[in-house]
């Protein structure tokens, strides 16, 4: 008997964690069904993940002193010690308003750099960090804070064993395709990845459709972005990123993989009718993985007249990286709801990134207000199933799209995304000369058939050619990357030489 209660004992944290996730459900059904949620205008916001690195193109550890220096609460640390992230406030779909993104960019980067320098280190604004070795996977180099290290102990304690990093890659033109296959014994790979971030603020009747629309695209998104073609000095996917942020937080060990228990980083299950659907699924499928609790109880918290903070819930879903992520927050004690969009890379340039959001939030819009929804049409398999082809073959991969079968990423986004967003964009408001500007962009992009990660692959191939080895390559690369990047010409103008 007294094994027996020692047991329950150890496992009451976690049962109570559980209890609270499913109090704040309850609480959140209750909020959708009397329509307490804040919509005044559909707004976006951005989040944008960097890297500082040194003289030599190599992870530069300073994110604690270039923060220091910026001193503005709207720059932040992110998991490793070479990362840092840079939040752009909501601000409504208009036209005025993506100049103001463009422009707040901008600055916001000249102002990391200018800092950077001054602590010997520049931004890289790039999906994958090409110059990463396994000596930046050491735990020492997660950044300073409670969560990360927890996180770290969390999911390594779940996993019961080593993070495993295995992927194939595409073959550099010409050349045989390379593997990667090694451990880590920390979830500092994580830190190699950086991305773009989209908030998407919405009225809950409108959550599932604009959801539905963000994982139909997805698959283009991705392809038309791609800009993370190297890890640990091998040439793999166009967008290595994917495969790598969910092998890096994979609290499954191999057997569980077998039994096709989902993992962390996930694409979904389904096609949705509410928010309510993927907060339910987290607590059906996720144990807490950092079960912290408050002190509020969410029905007393209705009961009295409050907005229910719903903590438990939001650190579970924390925990749960979605591709599309629901987010309930509070704003001046309204609660809002939005689709986090985590599917883009950082970079290459500040026209390219916001060309990148012009396009996605175009053909959101367009999707999510169409009489027959695209999701009708298509399968959710074949929609995750475009979203890793993407992932892996960039602009090469085959894309389906309802009514016209399998096309390649350019020439679905050229006959049919293109129009489609545009659309959408003149619909939200958008003047064509807008328009003009940022598709024109993706336009070329397909047109040339030229990524980030296109253009990484095949100016390291040069390199290699004039006999530089792939470190030597890779270097040199980045910093011609960092020169092109700050110059602020879109990816599909730079120039392989």
């Amino acid at each position: 008997m007294a094994q027996v209660s020692e047991s329950l004992a150890v496992s009451s944290p976690r049962a109570a964690y559980r209890r609270k996730v499913h109090d704040c459900l309850a609480a959140l059904a209750e909020l959708l069904t009397e329509r307490k949620f804040d919509f005044a205008n559909r707004q976006m916001g951005v989040e944008l993940e960097l890297n500082l690195v040194d003289e030599a193109m190599s992870p530069a550890m300073t994110n604690t002193v270039v923060l220091e220096k910026i001193d503005d609460p709207a720059f932040t640390s992110e998991l490793g010690q070479h990362n840092l992230e840079v939040h752009i406030g909501p601000r409504r779909l208009s036209g005025e308003q993506f100049l103001a993104l463009e422009s707040e960019f901008g600055e916001a980067l000249e102002t990391v750099n200018t800092k950077a320098r001054d602590a010997g280190a520049e931004l890289l604004m790039i999906g994958t960090l090409p110059t990463i070795t396994t000596e930046h996977f050491d735990r020492k180099w997660l950044s300073p804070g409670c969560r990360y290290a927890a996180l770290n102990d969390h999911i390594l304690a779940e996993r019961g064993e080593s993070l495993t990093l295995d992927m194939e890659g595409v073959a550099l033109p010409g050349r045989e395709s390379e593997t990667l296959l090694g451990t880590a014994a920390s979830i500092t790979p994580e830190a190699a990845c950086t991305s773009t971030q989209l908030h998407l603020q919405l009225a809950p009747d409108d959550f599932a459709p604009y959801w539905n629309a963000a994982q139909c695209l997805a698959g283009p998104q991705v392809a038309l972005a791609a800009n993370s073609p190297f890890l640990l000095g091998k040439a793999l996917w166009q967008e290595t990123r994917i495969p790598l942020f969910q092998q890096a937080t994979d609290t499954r060990s191999e057997e569980l993989r077998n039994q096709g228990v989902r993992p962390r980083v996930w694409f979904g299950d389904g096609w949705i009718s509410s928010i309510f659907d993927l907060f339910e699924e987290n607590a059906r499928y996720f144990p807490g993985l950092l079960p912290f609790m408050g002190d509020e109880e969410p029905h007393e918290a209705l009961a009295a007249g409050r907005i229910p903070q719903l903590a438990e819930l939001r650190s579970h879903n924390g925990t749960i990286w979605r591709w599309n992520r629901p987010v309930y927050d509070i704003v001046d004690g309204v609660p809002h709801l939005r689709v986090e969009n985590r599917v883009l890379p950082a970079g290459p340039t500040v026209l390219d990134m916001v060309a990148n959001i012009a396009l996605f939030f175009g053909a959101q819009y367009a999707l999510a207000t169409a009489e027959r929804p695209l999701w009708t049409q298509m399968s959710f398999r074949a929609a995750e199933e475009n979203f890793y082809a993407a992932a892996k073959y960039g602009m090469n991969a085959e894309l389906y799209w309802p009514g016209a079968g399998k096309l390649s990423a350019d020439e679905l986004t050229l006959r049919l995304l293109l129009p489609l967003a545009h659309k959408g964009l003149s619909d939200a408001g958008l003047p064509g000369s807008l328009c003009d500007r940022y598709l024109s962009v993706i336009e070329q992009r397909c047109i040339r058939r030229m990524t980030g990660s296109t253009w990484q692959r095949e100016t390291v191939g040069l390199y290699e050619e004039r006999g530089a080895d792939r470190p030597t390559a890779l270097r040199e690369m980045s910093r011609q990357y960092a020169e092109l990047s700050a110059n602020g010409e879109p990816v599909h103008l730079w120039p392989i030489e």
